[in-house]
Parts: C-alpha cells; structure tokens; sequence
C-alpha cells in the first residue's frame, strides 16, 4: 500500500496532512493555472481576446477531457448573455455593460493558505476586478471570492449584483441536494433533478431555517458512499441566494452570494466591496467524504479560535422551568440539582431584565429588573459559582418591544418606512444595526452586561424575521445597502464582544435553526439547531444538521416536551440529545430521585465519550429518511476509539435467522484497518477490516429504545 493510497482511506482522519498535494501552478505564459487539491482541479486561463476562462472543475485524474472554456471566470453583465452573471454595475453615463480585461495575477498567503488573485478592469471605465481562489489542500476544498474597486477620481459606480463566484459543472445528468425549513422542522433535505432553466435558493429574509449548502451529483449515482459530487457553501448570514443554470448541452452553472433583491450599492471613487467568500468542493468518494471535508473545514478553520479545540460544557437552560417566572431563589434552587447531576453550565433564559414579565415588553432595555433581582445578577451569579457551575445568561439585542424604555426614547432606530405599518411579530420590531448609534447602544449594553457580572456564556437570539428595511436617515445612495450594512454590523459587534471578553462562549440562536451558516460560524461556538426538542424529530433534524456542521457546534436539550403525545423515556432522550452538546432544559427541581439518577449517570456516560463526538470524525451511517432507525459514528482522530449511537424509530424484534441477522448488520467507517477492536456490549476482538467491510449487528430492539456503543482500539 502507498502512502497515497492510504490517504485515500484514511482520509477522514487525516485531511491536515495532506497539505503537500494542494498547489497553485503557473503556466510559462503566466496566464494559465492549474488549482489543485487531493481530487479536484481548478483550470483557469487567458485567451486570446484577454478574458479570463473557465476550464474546467472536478476530478483531475479526468481533467485532460476538459473541451475549452465553459465560461468566463467572472461572468459579467455585458456582451453575451449565456450565463448567469457574477459582477452587474451601472457607470455614472448609464452604460450598464462591462468588458472585463487580464491585467496580472499573483499568489499570496491568506491566513495560512495559498491564495491566487487575479486582477482584471474594464476596457474603457476606471473599473478593478480581483477575483481572489484560496487552496485550501488539507480540506480538499477552495474558497472564491470577489472584490470590486471604483478607480475614478469622480462619480460613484452603483453595484446591481456582485456574486461571491461561479463555477461550471462538466455536461452531464445532475441532481440537486439542499437543505430548506420553517420553525421546528428545520434542515429538512430536498433532491430534485437539475433540468434545462435555471433553479433558485434563496433568503430574502435574515432567517432560513434550512442552509446554503448544496450537492450536485450526476443522476445514477450510488449513494452516500460512492459518486462524485461538487458542492458549495456561503459565509454569509443575511439575504443570500444560490442559483443552478443548467444549460440545454447538460453543463451546469453554480453562482452564489448576497441576494441583491431590494439591495443596491454606490462605490464613490477610491472605494471598494468584497463579496462574502463561498467555499466549494468535489469528491469522488460520496456524500459522507463531502461531510468529513466540510465538518473538519468548519470546527478547525471557521470556529472561533479561542474555544476551538476546547471541550463543550453540559449546560443547564432554566427556560422550560421558569418560562418568564424568574428569580433569585428558584434560579438557585435549579442550579443546586443541576450541580448534583453533572452540569458544568447554568444558563438562565429571558425574563431576568427590567419590565419583562412576559414577551410583550422590556426588550432593548438591558438592565437587571430590581423587582426580580433586587440586589442585581452577581450575589446568584457568586453563589452558582461557588456550586462549581459557570454561569451564562439569554439576551436578543437586534430586537425591541414597542412597550419599552429604548422605544420610546428612539421609535425610529427600528427598520420602518414612513407613512407605512411597521409589522411587530411577538409585540418586537427589529432594530437597524446598519445605524452607527443603534450599533454603539447594543454594543454598550452587552459590554457592560459582561463587565459588571461573571458571565461566561451568551445565548444570542433572534425571533423576528426582517420586515420594513427602511433606512430613511441614510443618504440615499445608501438607504437601499442596509441589509449588507446590518450584517457587517452584526460580525462587528460580535467579534468586538468576542475579542474584549475572549473567554465568554457564545451561542448562535434564531427562533430555533433560523440563522445557521458558515458566516455565523467564524462568530459563534454553537447553534440551537431547533426550538424542537421531541427526540424523533430531533433525530431528522440533527440527520441533515450533521451532514453539514460538526457535532461540537449543535446545543441539543432534553425537555418535558412532547410535539406527538408518545412519552418518550428519559434515557432516550438523553442519548439523542448526547450525539451533540448535552443540554438539560427540564424543571429538575421538580425531579424524583430516579430521573435524578438516569440523567447523572447519563451525563457521566457523555462526559467520557465527548471528546470523540465533539471532535471525531462522524458518519451517518443509517438515515432515518430510508429506515425506521437511524445510526450515527463518531471515530477519533487517532482512530483509538469510536462511538456508535443505535435510535430505533420503531419496532425491531429480535433477528433469530441468519437471513434476519445479515438485514440489521451495518458497516462501520473511519476505522483503521489493521487495528483490533473491542465494542462494549458484544462479546469478541473485531479486526478493523472486518468491521469496515463486513460490518456488526447492534443489538437493540424495540421502538424508542436507544443504545451508545464505545468501540476501543486494543
């Protein structure tokens, strides 16, 4: 076996040493380039007539079959129309036509990873082009995007639609794997066939539900383990749109970044925008390959440094306890059980700040209520700790209720056009965080929240979808870029926070899995996947959240829920809730002595697995989309141990025949080959080969019942 073929294998567990494999090379002309990584190629060059081609994308053991230019690599609005353009502006004269021209290119290092950039300009207009593709050779993966510069010594350029990138799919058959939702029945997956015209996702709210991230894979294709795919995904956390053109020859156009619907921008001269960065991907090895690449992307690249590789807490969240009924004692009384039971966080929810008795009013107004708290936060915040518990705290700053201090000071720092109804959804209006004194008060207000209290963990929500984007105090050539300016605001103020009070985790929630992305994930530690705590739509849920994100980013509660009135045990419960990061949301005050001692030791179980599900590699080796079960892996880096988590949806007897057997048997990933091991709960030493290629009966039965299997190297 070569080492490169056991990379191939072992890819999963070794993507960050495989960096040697990626490289930006230059033709002699230095107008042409070859992006490699460990599948794919990126193929680039400058024809005759000065534009700058697109060649081809995909496998590069394939990449000689490639037949000439696809497409330009930053389509434009101008000349020919036959493709879905990245860049539409409008000159000062009215021409809204470019002629884009190469001027040079380069590499350098973006954070660590070689970067190509490439400079192009209009023909005749003081217009700059730099399209900018980072290697990205670990994670198989590149990133795109591009920046627009207005080089005029006079008149502002206005900016109709400026994409992140496009790329170009070879001809062939496709389908189209994305992930959309509505409040509690979030990142719901959706297939449909790529045919002739041109197919939209998009938000034109702040809030999806679903994600950005797409798999397109040639029809006929064989499942999760095997096939090509390319993929993508943006970092952005507003209006975003992705489109699929496929044209009638069967290639296919992928264009994404910020929706421009309702939006545009002026660049005065000397000023300039860049695009969000989108990241894409292909691999020849399946959907669970495209989940490794984009997990590890996300933990080690994306998430904040400063938690990355650190260990998630077990929280406690007094939500479903106390609803808005909060005080010093009963918080107390909650904390003391959550202490004996094993968490490590206690987190209490809204109703803590001054007039909030229920969700009609108070918000914006981020004070302790001394009727609630006469004393103010830190003498409970002293005693929590002094249990041996960090203490953390819910706010929802982009929001204000009508009926509160802050609105009747300012009514008109929420979004709102005059002479027209400004829509309340639960009695609150959104604020304009695209307003610099608007941005300066949140950010006082969460400042000195954290300054004056030893919170060390912020659950950030945000139930309000956009409506109303008027920014009548803006010039007018700025009034209609205020949703870009509200989410610069909102990374701004995040990384602020994050950067003052660097030991502070921060938790991304928007009524529930509203506001999940790779933009949120360079910003925030976790994500509230869903508000939907009901343990077999959690299963779904964290199906599809899983084939995204890594598990160290989702928060999943137990509570006294019940979406479908069946009762489910608390042990289950806790083992859906364990393939991710444990929380507990029920009144455990109220807690007999028994649920006392299933949740202590559960929390214990999770406490010596945690590291291989928050860091390892994981597979979703059953889908509850194909099967009344679902089964997921988690398989640490060093391949030392895995954990399998076996939800059984509904009935499964005993198998008694050998036939019966062989249906329940499933094949495990990630393991090293050549390793033995032991699984708890069945008796014998597994080859790792045995169990990658044959594979094991788990043996759990019945509806509802749940087990966590540790597999350990010997």
């Amino acid at each position: 076996m070569t080492y490169f073929t056991k990379i191939i294998i072992l890819l999963g567990s070794v993507l960050l040493t495989v960096s040697s494999y990626g490289q930006i090379n230059t033709g002699k002309s230095g107008k042409e380039w070859n992006i490699t990584t460990v599948s794919s190629v990126y193929q680039l060059k400058v024809s005759s007539g000065g534009d700058v081609q697109f060649v081809y994308y995909g496998n590069k053991l394939q990449s000689d079959k490639a037949q000439g230019s696809m497409g330009t690599e930053v389509p434009v609005r101008g000349g020919y129309v036959s493709a879905l353009p990245v860049l539409e502006v409008v000159f000062p004269d009215g021409v809204r036509d470019l002629e884009l021209e190469y001027v040079s290119s380069g590499t350098l290092n973006v954070d660590g990873f070689e970067t190509l950039k490439i400079t192009q300009k209009d023909k005749f207009y003081p217009l700059t082009v730099h399209s900018y593709i980072r290697v990205l050779p670990g994670y198989d993966l590149i990133e795109k995007w591009v920046e627009v510069v207005n080089t005029a010594k006079k008149g502002s350029v206005k900016i109709e639609n400026l994409q992140s990138g496009s790329i170009f799919l070879p001809e062939n058959s496709y389908e189209l794997t994305h992930f959309s939702g509505i409040w509690g029945n979030e990142f719901r997956p959706n297939t449909t066939p790529l045919t002739q015209g041109t197919k939209t996702i998009q938000v034109r709210d702040f809030k999806s539900f679903g994600s950005s991230t797409f798999f397109i894979r040639p029809e006929g294709e064989n499942g999760a383990q095997q096939g090509e795919v390319w993929f993508g995904s943006l970092q952005y956390s507003g209006n975003w749109r992705v489109d699929f053109e496929k044209f009638f020859r069967g290639n296919v156009q992928v264009v994404g970044g910020i929706n421009f619907w309702d939006q545009e921008l002026y660049l005065k001269p000397g000023e300039s925008f860049t695009a969000p960065r989108m990241v894409f991907g292909y691999s020849n090895a399946g959907t669970d390959d495209v989940t490794l690449k984009l997990t590890s992307y996300i933990r080690e690249q994306l998430l904040p440094e400063k938690h990355r590789d650190v260990i998630r807490p077990v929280l406690y969240n007094s939500w479903y306890a106390t609803a808005f009924d909060v005080n010093e004692e009963h918080q107390l009384a909650l904390a003391k059980v959550a202490k004996e039971i094993g968490v490590e966080m206690f987190v209490i929810d809204d109703g803590w700040f001054k007039g909030r008795i229920d969700d009609k009013a108070g918000l914006g107004d981020w004070t302790v209520d001394k009727n609630k708290f006469p004393n103010g936060l830190k003498p409970m915040i002293d005693q929590i700790n002094a249990m041996g518990l960090d203490f953390g705290i819910w706010i929802e700053p982009e929001m204000v209720n009508p009926n509160s201090d802050l609105y009747r000071a300012h009514p008109d720092w929420v979004f709102y056009f005059p002479n027209r109804q400004r829509h309340e959804v639960r009695n609150q209006l959104m604020l304009n965080l695209a307003r610099e004194d608007v941005y300066q008060y949140v950010y006082k207000s969460i400042s000195g929240l954290l300054r004056e209290n030893n919170i060390k963990f912020i659950k950030w929500d945000m139930n309000k979808s956009l409506t109303d984007p008027g920014f009548m105090s803006a010039p007018s050539d700025e009034q209609r870029a205020v949703r870009i300016k509200y989410v610069e605001n909102l990374y701004r103020l995040v990384g602020t926070l994050r950067k003052e009070f660097p030991d502070v985790w921060f938790e991304d929630c928007s009524s529930g899995g509203g506001r999940i992305d790779m933009g949120m994930a360079r910003f925030f530690d976790f994500n509230w996947a869903s508000d939907n705590t009901d343990p077999v739509e959690r299963i779904f849920i964290q199906d599809s959240y899983l084939s995204i994100f890594p598990a160290n980013t989702m928060i999943s509660w137990i509570t006294h829920e019940d979406w479908h009135g069946q009762n489910h045990p608390l042990e289950f419960k806790l083992d859906v809730a364990m393939a991710g990061v444990l929380g507990i949301g029920y009144d455990i005050s109220k807690w007999n002595d028994e649920e006392k001692a299933i949740a202590g030791e559960k929390i214990a179980r999770y406490k010596d697995i945690r590291k291989t599900v928050q860091f390892g590699n994981h597979y979703r080796l059953v889908s509850p989309y194909e099967n009344n079960r679902s089964i997921l892996q988690f398989v640490s880096k060093d391949l030392s141990e895995s954990v399998v988590f076996v939800y059984n949806l509904a009935e499964y007897p005993k198998a008694t025949s050998l036939e019966a057997k062989k249906t329940k048997i499933v094949r495990l990933k990630g393991l090293d080959p050549d390793r033995s091991y032991t699984i708890e709960g069945i008796q014998g030493l597994f080859k790792g080969d045995y169990l990658l290629n044959y594979g094991i009966n788990f043996p759990v039965n019945g509806a509802f019942k749940s087990h966590i299997f540790k597999i350990t190297a010997q």
